[in-house]
């Protein structure tokens, strides 16, 4: 299978702004989320992905068509310069066929050294995909943090870890 992970240009722009309506949704399962008066979902951060040089936005691409997104963000201040991914989405077509998988892979290869990653506990293929796939890149060990409510509105895991200059 042909998979790409491109950065997101203005072109690209009204395709990622497509396909966060489509995660959006699927995601509202998990957290509530309601759609806004005119029938969207919103998502406060979509501009700053394109303004911002501390943030990324790319495609993910299954033979040359859209397949899903990757977005992601250096905490500069707040994480000792990790990259974190803020968000990560493949259409259901290509679920459970490796799209996911290498396009992560793709995306850790663009920058070496710390990264972070959360996910909901009840979001089951987040939670199948990212520990296995965080300890198969890493170089060490992968930190692992439980964060619970209070603390959090929604139980979650955060990761921490290493990538290498390779990893594939």
């Amino acid at each position: 299978m042909d998979i790409e992970l491109v950065p997101v240009t203005a072109e690209g722009r009204q395709v990622l702004a497509n396909l966060m309506q489509l995660y959006l949704h699927d995601f509202s399962e998990l957290d509530n989320r309601e759609l806004s008066a005119d029938g969207t979902f919103g998502y406060p951060w979509f501009d700053a992905y394109f303004t911002s040089p501390a943030r990324e936005p790319y495609l993910i691409r299954v033979a040359g068509r859209p397949a899903g997104f990757a977005l992601v963000r250096c905490d500069v201040a707040g994480d000792e310069g990790a990259w974190n991914v803020s968000e990560f989405f493949v259409v259901r077509r290509y679920r459970r066929q490796g799209v996911a998988a290498t396009a992560a892979r793709l995306l850790f290869q663009r920058h070496p050294g710390p990264w972070t990653l959360a996910y909901l506990h009840h979001n089951t293929a987040a939670a199948r995909l990212w520990p296995a796939l965080a300890a198969a890149v890493a170089d060490g060990a992968v930190r692992h943090e439980e964060q619970h409510p209070p603390a959090v509105p929604l139980a979650k895991s955060r990761l921490r870890f290493e990538v290498p200059v390779a990893t594939v």
